[in-house]
């Protein structure tokens, strides 16, 4: 048996043709334009990417320039420090050095020194030296006295995918504005989540996820999970620039969303796989310095 249509049915069914002009607004919106060509790969491919770049690189030696922000929608304000320039000094397996200098006069704003497990970060304009364990145990309310060594070493450096570690790939795209053409353009990418799971258990939680363009295949983001799952570090890696027979990104920017603040590092001068003198890695400060552990 049919069901007669009811009276609402029948009311939108002869009314909505007769509105249709007054219901509908249209607009003009920017076209985003797809790239010519897009590259595919497998997985394991992708692994091989990371890891071949890994292997590559043994130690680095920059010239660079930091510029770093402060602050955010959490904290309600942004304090953005002028651009200064500095060196950072990194050497496997777990080796680093980044010194920083005071705009202008040029003098040593900070002196940072690791060697994987403890840190040593001399501080001349606040006459004070940190020492302590690249674990924060307890968070200052001053962002970046909650900086460790391995926040720069994982950014710079994108670790090796184990043969044990579970994967999980997806493919998606983001849409960005051309600086030269100022045309919105759609950039395809894969996403290789990298998981580890519980001892003893069936769950997974994501470890760290890796963005790879599909028009080159090169890494252009890491997000760095931490125990909860929240996002501890991004690393941004911008376009690859070529020193000798190895290409390395030109800037990498480093966000730390749960402390609210940002490093972006924009490579000057850059040295790879030149032999680094063990006293590179060790910091002598004046004796007469105080020092506070952390």
């Amino acid at each position: 048996m049919f069901r007669k249509p009811s009276r609402v049915f029948l009311l939108f069914t002869l009314v909505l043709p007769a509105l249709n002009g007054c219901l509908w607004h249209t607009r003009r919106v920017p076209r985003a334009v797809m790239p010519a060509a897009v590259l595919s790969a497998t997985p394991q491919q992708l692994v091989e990417i990371v890891n071949r770049q890994y292997d590559a690189i043994h130690s680095l030696s920059a010239t660079v320039e930091f510029t770093a922000t402060e602050g955010g929608s959490l904290k309600g304000k942004e304090r953005t420090i002028a651009p200064f320039s500095g060196y950072i000094r990194l050497q496997k397996p777990e080796s680093l050095r980044v010194i920083g200098f005071l705009p202008v006069v040029h003098t040593r704003a900070f002196d940072m020194a690791s060697d994987g497990k403890t840190f040593r970060l001399w501080i001349p304009p606040k006459n004070e030296v940190i020492e302590g364990t690249n674990t924060v145990t307890k968070k200052s309310k001053n962002a970046f006295e909650n900086m460790r060594p391995y926040v720069f070493f994982d950014s710079l450096l994108i670790r090796k995918i184990g043969p044990d570690e579970e994967l999980l790939p997806t493919a998606g795209s983001t849409t960005v504005v051309n600086p030269k053409t100022k045309k919105l353009e759609i950039e395809p990418e894969y996403l290789l989540t990298v998981l580890t799971r519980e001892p003893g258990g069936n769950i997974l939680h994501a470890k760290r996820v890796i963005y790879f363009s599909r028009i080159d295949l090169r890494p252009v983001e890491e997000d760095i999970y931490d125990d909860s799952g929240q996002i501890q570090t991004q690393a941004i890696y911008g376009r690859l620039q070529t020193y000798g027979e190895i290409q390395f990104p030109g800037t990498v920017t480093i966000r730390r969303p749960l402390e609210q603040y940002q490093i972006k590092i924009t490579i000057q001068k850059l040295q790879l796989n030149h032999e680094l003198p063990r006293e590179t890695f060790v910091l002598t400060v004046p004796k007469d310095v105080p020092v506070r552990h952390l």
